[in-house]
């Protein structure tokens, strides 16, 4: 049976009907803008038509379902079967405010299952996870809290068929709130699949079609300190200006624990009277006390890290900053870029977008960031990275790593609004513009200054609206051997204005000592002390794979360089596509990718 794949045709992920653009395989590669979505292509009918070279065609025999393969090659949970539950589960359950009537509709099912927390096959309640009514993944449950999904079975969101064509749905912290709501006549709920924890990365998936058409969302997340992480999270994917948050009031943490307390009544009374998102720029010290407290218990807290034993004790990062690059041209500033993006990519999950025109084609780019993450040479052969580790590469750098290229006018608003589609609908946490000069400017009359100024203030509004790391790379103007006593660039000489560093959060200097072989990277500045403090540390560069090795102790040899593939670490701080294996309520551990 043929399939879109056969003619080079690339469908989105999880549409199966309706009209879909994506890109034209027979002239993508002779456009200025290859990733110009201009195929058309009717999943209804197997037809399709690029509006900018005419090509059409036809598949013979079509059927989306059974020719496309879910990418990542996910396993699918063993049948179960939904009979009655046990009198002891039907107590238990009563017991929390939920009816036979709610677990017959929901299909709760109970069985036998292996718990690796117990070692042993327990009985459990078994929420099951359905998608276009095709079971999709299950979460297992055992009477000692103990929980654990399928491995290898794909994240969704629980009860999502449910919400399909709804203006509205709410969204949970777990199956038991879900539950709850469905338990007071509101069938329009999800559950998050794992908990509060902050990796979102299942959403990108379900936000076309599932959530970007809905008017109003409800979340309806925990009070701890976990919950309202999340929920901030959520409310930065979806767009404060739609949702509406439930809270549960005092002695009550989560809708379940309403419904046992208070009764049916107060918990739909907590859906009427949830309250808006407040309105951007306007704050009273309950929008921040959570922070606020958490400040004064634990004191001022650095940022991430790279794993880099000198640079780190002078530099940690945080988010809702502005990071300024500079260098002289061939210094390495972009590598070195791209070298702190995947690092903070693999150690703590952050996903980058660049608007990057000096990279083109996208696809140097690409190998240079390959080679980064997967240790070796890109190349096809003994030296260079295997065909597994170079297709685990690829589809790692399509969840992690997106490119901004406007069609026609490099203007600010256009990256932004770009970067800003990538927050909702990718999770993007860091926006790299490399170079700055390459951003045209549209503030009309404004001097150079002036229009300097005004890109950097709306970088830093982004920045902290989004909750993103904003990265620039800026040239320095011209100067002499003697302007500085070393020779590198300060901030000041970065070409067009000193608002570069008077605004900036971070200042970095990257500069190539080619009498040695050594790279200076000058942290310039920090704005704030906990974050680091002014100063150098030299590297020397991995021609192997483009990563930085430091020179902790005057020198470095070839031993000492990292060319491990970060995708397989020994002991992982993050991956970007992990097993979930529940521990509690609120507690996610991971394996590795």
């Amino acid at each position: 049976m043929e399939n879109f794949s056969d003619y080079g045709i690339t469908i989105p992920y999880r549409r199966h009907n309706g009209q879909v653009k994506t890109t034209c395989p027979k002239c993508k590669g002779h456009r200025g803008n290859p990733n110009d979505k201009s195929l058309s292509v009717n999943l209804d009918m197997g037809v399709w038509k690029c509006h900018h070279c005419g090509w059409t065609g036809a598949l013979k025999e079509y059927d989306w379902k059974k020719t496309v393969k879910p990418v990542g090659g996910f396993t699918r949970p063993k049948p179960i079967r939904i009979v009655g539950l046990s009198e002891n589960a039907v107590k238990w359950f009563a017991g929390r405010g939920i009816s036979q009537e709610t677990l017959g509709k929901m299909k709760i099912a109970e069985g036998m299952e292996f718990m690796p927390q117990d070692g042993k096959e327990m009985n459990t309640i078994q929420f099951c996870y359905y998608l276009d009514d095709e079971l999709i993944n299950v979460k297992y449950r055992t009477g000692n809290k103990h929980f654990k999904m399928v491995a290898g079975a794909e994240l969704i969101p629980y009860n999502i068929d449910a919400i399909k064509d709804s203006p509205e749905c709410i969204i949970t912290e777990g199956e038991m709130d879900a539950l709850s709501f469905v338990e007071v006549g509101k069938n329009n709920v999800v559950s998050v699949p794992n908990g509060a924890n902050s990796n979102l990365s299942w959403l990108d998936d379900f936000m076309e079609g599932w959530f970007e058409d809905k008017e109003t969302i409800f979340i309806a997340a925990d009070t701890d300190a976990k919950g309202v992480a999340l929920r901030e999270e959520l409310i930065r994917r979806f767009g404060a200006e739609r949702c509406r948050v439930i809270t549960y009031g005092e002695g009550c943490k989560d809708a379940n624990e309403l419904l046992i307390a208070k009764g049916k009544e107060a918990l739909l009374n907590a859906v009427e009277n949830s309250v808006e998102v407040d309105v951007d720029g306007v704050y009273t010290l309950r929008n921040y006390e959570t922070e606020l407290d958490g400040l004064y218990e634990n004191g001022l807290q650095r940022g991430m890290t790279l794993g880099l034993s000198q640079f780190d004790t002078l530099i940690s990062f945080e988010t809702k900053r502005l990071l300024i690059m500079t260098g002289i041209p061939g210094s390495g500033k972009s590598e070195f870029l791209d070298e702190i993006c995947v690092l903070l990519n693999i150690r703590y999950g952050l996903k980058v977008a660049y608007f990057s025109p000096e990279n083109l084609p996208l696809t140097y780019h690409a190998s240079k960031i390959l080679e980064k993450i997967v240790g070796k040479k890109f190349r096809h052969d003994y030296y260079g990275m295997s065909p597994d580790e170079y297709e685990q590469g690829k589809r790692y750098m399509e969840k992690n790593f997106f490119h901004i290229l406007p069609p026609e006018k490099y203007t600010l608003n256009e990256i932004i609004d770009r970067a800003k589609f990538l927050v909702r609908r990718k999770g993007i946490k860091i926006l790299v513009i490399d170079p700055y000069n390459r951003v045209e400017n549209d503030f009309g009359t404004l001097s150079e200054t002036q229009s300097i100024s005004k890109v950097l203030d709306e970088l830093i509004n982004f920045a902290i609206r989004q909750d993103v790391l904003v990265c620039v790379v800026a040239h320095p103007r011209k100067f002499g051997k003697d302007a500085n006593s070393d020779g590198l660039p300060t901030m000041y000489d970065i070409n067009g204005s000193a608002n570069f560093y008077n605004k900036c959060d971070y200042g970095i200097i990257v500069h190539r000592n080619r009498a040695d072989n050594t790279v200076i990277v000058r942290i310039a500045k920090v704005k704030f002390r906990h974050l680091g403090e002014p100063g150098d540390a030299i590297f020397r560069y991995n021609y192997n794979n483009g990563r930085y090795v430091e020179l902790t102790d005057g020198h470095s040899d070839v031993n000492q360089w990292d060319n491990t593939n970060r995708l397989f670490p020994e002991q992982s701080t993050f991956n970007g596509d992990s097993e979930d294996v529940f521990l509690d309520n609120n507690q996610v551990g991971e394996v590795p990718f």
